[in-house]
């Protein structure tokens, strides 16, 4: 009998015991089959959001500059979400961040919502935006030298020939294999050399590893830049600045003067006298100083809404900027060679932010020059583009005066250039003119973020940035 009871003693607790293990497991069963639902569902959440995203890259690639949906009307913007049976299955909220004024950059927040569990969402955020032209550190559309003392931080191409004597820290490339360099005598050159000791040797041997000189290295052979589609119609321009910027007309002299201020406004001058030519040498004869010796103060306008401003004359351009995004054109219509202007920067030109906040382009329809009575130490915050003419210094001999030589010049942006760049001369292998440092400093914020009308690469928006915030 007493044998009995503990048998039953000991029954009852085993069978607790497996109650108890089996009421853990059947509940340990129950949560994971719900966790599991749960986390599908989760993943069939942010798929809507994700959709809602897509939907949005799609809808931008038809209306690329339709940021509210079609409606016209702020955001919210809701859409009903169907699964492949036609079956209502949840849907999908979006808000659009425009982009500033002149970037194309766009953010897109899609929060997906399934009927079924109403209370779980899933919220991502995408960056998109078109690339522009300003790509590159330097784009031109001649051969170009690159002497002594030149320091490029970004990307260089050339249609032509590259003589490359500086010291490169990004890719240096040309659309050439070969080609005859102008500035000495000899048999053709690889498309992209340097004379820096020890001379590349000429074709066919290969080209060395000269990581002294291209830090990122260098190629030849590449696609063909259609220069074309870096110089905006100047005619467009206008009439964008005669409709919603500012339009200046002819000014009856020579030119005029824009001085940038920090206060979003700009000072304007007509400039009524420049410094003479001065004689250099035989070869060069008589050359414009390109220096503004007198002006009349015309008044003080505001920078306008759009940041695009039109001068129908040769321009002058200095001053700074503070949270401003800008477009400077100069041009004269008809288009005639001879009469074709020019954009003057012998007078610092800044930004106040260099976050992509403060963006300036210059695009003249013949040169950007930077003339005799420059500054010492020069600096220019913007994207430069010669359209017809070239992005550079002319030669002044020491018969011009001390400004003959000068010290440093900085370029934070790009240069589009059709002709031969250079702000700096060498006779034989000696400086003898321009600038004696010369430092190419790329702004990548002009990628995505170029300044107002600038031309772009295409229509379509690529991906920059994805993430789950939710």
């Amino acid at each position: 009998m007493k044998k009995q009871s503990q048998i039953s003693i000991y029954l009852i607790i085993y069978s607790s015991i497996a109650i108890f293990l089996l009421s853990g497991l059947i509940i340990w069963i129950n949560y994971f089959i719900l966790s599991t639902a749960k986390d599908v569902y989760k993943k069939r959440i942010l798929q809507i959001a994700e959709a809602g995203a897509e939907y949005y890259r799609w809808h931008l690639n038809h209306s690329p500059k339709d940021y509210t949906d079609g409606t016209n009307q702020p955001g919210p913007y809701v859409h009903n979400f169907y699964d492949r049976k036609g079956n209502l299955i949840g849907k999908f909220i979006l808000e659009i961040t425009p982009p500033p004024t002149g970037s194309t950059i766009v953010k897109i927040k899609s929060k997906g919502i399934l009927n079924e569990y109403p209370d779980l969402e899933k919220i991502v955020e995408v960056t998109l935006g078109i690339p522009s032209f300003a790509k590159y550190s330097s784009v031109l559309n001649d051969n170009v030298r690159f002497g002594q003392g030149t320091y490029v931080y970004g990307e260089i191409y050339s249609n032509k020939g590259i003589r490359f004597d500086g010291v490169a820290y990004n890719l240096v490339s040309s659309a050439l294999t070969t080609y005859d360099d102008p500035d000495h005598e000899g048999p053709n050159e690889w498309a992209v050399h340097t004379h820096v000791n020890p001379i590349d040797p000429y074709p066919p041997t290969p080209l060395p590893n000269r990581p002294d000189i291209f830090k990122a290295g260098r190629k030849v052979g590449v696609p063909n830049v259609d220069f074309n589609g870096i110089t905006k119609n100047l005619s467009e321009i206008k009439n964008i600045a005669s409709t919603s910027g500012k339009y200046v007309g002819p000014s009856n002299a020579q030119g005029y003067e824009i001085v940038l201020k920090t206060d979003g406004t700009f000072d304007l001058y007509k400039v009524t006298q420049k410094y003479p030519a001065c004689y250099t040498y035989s070869s060069f004869g008589y050359v414009d100083t390109w220096s503004i010796k007198n002006k009349t103060f015309i008044g003080n306008f505001q920078i306008p809404a759009n940041g695009v401003i039109f001068v129908e004359d040769n321009l002058w351009v200095s001053g700074q900027i503070n949270n401003k995004r800008l477009l400077i054109g100069s041009a004269r219509f008809p288009d005639q060679i001879t009469n074709r202007t020019n954009i003057i920067i012998n007078q610092s030109l800044k930004y106040t932010n260099y976050d992509g906040k403060d963006v300036i382009g210059l695009i003249a329809q013949n040169n950007i020059l930077i003339g005799l009575k420059s500054e010492d130490n020069l600096r220019i915050d913007a994207a430069l583009v010669a359209q017809n003419g070239q992005v550079g210094r002319l030669y002044y001999s020491y018969n011009c005066g001390a400004e003959y030589k000068r010290n440093s010049i900085t370029v934070y942006g790009m240069i589009g250039s059709n002709l031969r760049y250079g702000f700096s001369w060498v006779c034989g292998d000696i400086y003898c003119s321009g600038y004696k440092d010369r430092y190419l400093i790329y702004d990548a914020n002009l990628l995505f973020g170029p300044p107002p009308e600038f031309p772009l690469t295409t229509d379509f928006y690529d991906i920059l940035k994805w993430q789950e915030i939710k």
